[in-house]
């Protein structure tokens, strides 16, 4: 019998990940943070809303709250980083022994909380280059293929049946003995390019205008990757900021569209964790850590949360 995939975070790529696996004739069911959630999505039909270049597809999906007592096998954690603990807390007592748990978190600081709520599941960290935006309340648009990377810090060996049932439901993916190179890379990325689009206010593109900033911010992270053992995840490390940026030129980044929204982003887990680590070992990040400071004040001046 098929195990259900559970999606905890109905955002962008939580539905983008729901409706695939359900198009795949997979068994999947959407947790909803509270009895009010769940009544909107049963109003508006208990479907979501696939848009693809092809066209939308409408797929019906169950839905049940954090309340829920059902057993849990398989759960994919898509929600933001801040929230991932807190509400992965209130679902472990559903979780059974060695239940398999997908963390798809930006940054880093979140897996580690998560697993260690959680220590009789399998936690697989995830990092994915997909696209993906909601259009409309359960509606998501499929914006860019991408790849997911997954692995397990503690156990190498890839669970194959999920593994498969990816490969049915056409998520790209390839299981890695390494993922913590994967993360930290991406961390690194992501800590040079999304703060200076918002506190610049430009699309992706537009930070090939600021190349002494980009290049600075790139020279001390490298030297961080290193100085935290992870050389692969250093190598040549600015041409891969530029080759993102010149392929995202158009996109705004998930931490623009956060500021842009009004939304809590994830500093903490980006440049907060970046900083951190700086300091546990010592390593002078001045470059950074006034990043850090500047994108700070510009959120509180904002209104929105620097933490």
């Amino acid at each position: 019998m098929m195990k259900t995939w559970h999606i905890l975070g109905a955002g962008s790529l939580g539905t983008l990940w729901a409706t695939r696996l359900a198009r795949a004739g997979l068994p999947v069911c959407l947790i909803l943070r509270d009895q009010a959630r769940l009544a909107q999505y049963r109003n508006h039909g208990s479907h979501l809303t696939l848009v693809t270049q092809e066209g939308c597809e409408r797929l019906s999906i169950d839905a049940r709250t954090l309340d829920d007592h059902a057993p849990i096998e398989r759960l994919l954690v898509a929600c933001k980083a801040y929230d991932a603990e807190q509400a992965v807390a209130q679902l472990a007592s559903h979780l059974v022994p060695g239940a398999q748990v997908i963390l798809l978190q930006n940054g880093l600081g979140s897996q580690e909380a998560v697993a260690a709520r959680i220590p009789e599941a399998r936690c697989i960290f995830a990092s994915s280059t997909e696209g993906a935006f909601r259009e409309a309340d359960w509606q998501v648009r499929f914006a860019g293929h991408g790849f997911t990377w997954l692995g397990d810090a503690a156990d190498p060996a890839p669970p194959s049946a999920l593994l498969e049932e990816l490969h049915c439901a056409g998520i790209p993916h390839q299981w890695t003995p390494d993922i913590l190179t994967r993360l930290w890379r991406k961390l690194a990325l992501n800590c040079a390019i999304n703060p200076l689009t918002v506190l610049h206010s430009c699309r992706n593109g537009d930070l090939l205008q600021h190349p002494c900033e980009v290049a600075t911010l790139c020279d001390e992270l490298t030297g961080l990757l290193q100085c935290c053992g992870q050389p692969a995840a250093a190598s040549d490390l600015h041409e891969e900021v530029l080759r993102v940026i010149r392929a995202t030129a158009a996109n705004f980044s998930s931490m623009y569209q956060d500021v842009a929204h009004g939304r809590r982003t994830e500093i903490s887990y980006l440049l907060g964790y970046a900083c951190a680590a700086a300091q546990r070992h010592q390593y002078a990040l001045p470059h950074l850590q006034q990043l850090h400071r500047r994108l700070a004040q510009h959120l509180a001046s904002k209104g929105l949360r620097s933490d």
